[in-house]
């Protein structure tokens, strides 16, 4: 069997197109902005309940500067909040990494449904945020008399 120069070039070019798009789309996500996302376990409980809440960024480029060591903000939804920051290593392009998981736990003492929202920031500007809501059932506290 026989390959001709077209049955090559045809294979050659369709392996460079399929390579050339690759690429564009590659460089298209790199510059895409990371997207926040928040889970509860468990999103429903009994009071009093200990939450674990994940937020999470997908997508981007690993290295995406301004999303490199936010603060991360905790609004609970229970007239409470909390604040957290990294101390960073100045950002390096193409060397820094960004963290891509926060992981915290909450202490809901009384029922009620609670919307849950995480802030990245830095300094006062906001880069992303969303939310979730914490349903909690009343509880199995017996009260003393």
């Amino acid at each position: 069997m026989r390959k001709t120069a077209r049955g090559v070039l045809g294979f050659t070019a369709s392996a460079a197109l399929a390579a050339l798009m690759a690429a564009s789309l590659s460089a298209q996500n790199k510059n895409d902005k990371p997207k926040l996302s928040l889970t509860a376990r468990p999103s429903v409980a009994i009071a009093p309940a200990r939450v674990v809440l994940t937020a999470e960024l997908t997508g981007g480029a690993n290295d995406f500067e301004e999303y490199y060591c936010p603060t991360v903000r905790w609004e609970w939804g229970d007239l409470t909040s909390s604040e957290s920051g990294a101390d960073c290593a100045p950002y390096e392009a193409g060397k820094s990494e960004i963290k891509r998981r926060f992981v915290v736990d909450h202490k809901f003492e009384s029922s009620g449904s609670f919307k849950v929202y995480v802030r990245l920031k830095h300094g006062n500007k906001e880069l992303a945020a969303t939310s979730t809501t914490v349903k909690i059932q009343p509880g199995g506290r017996i009260e003393e008399q």
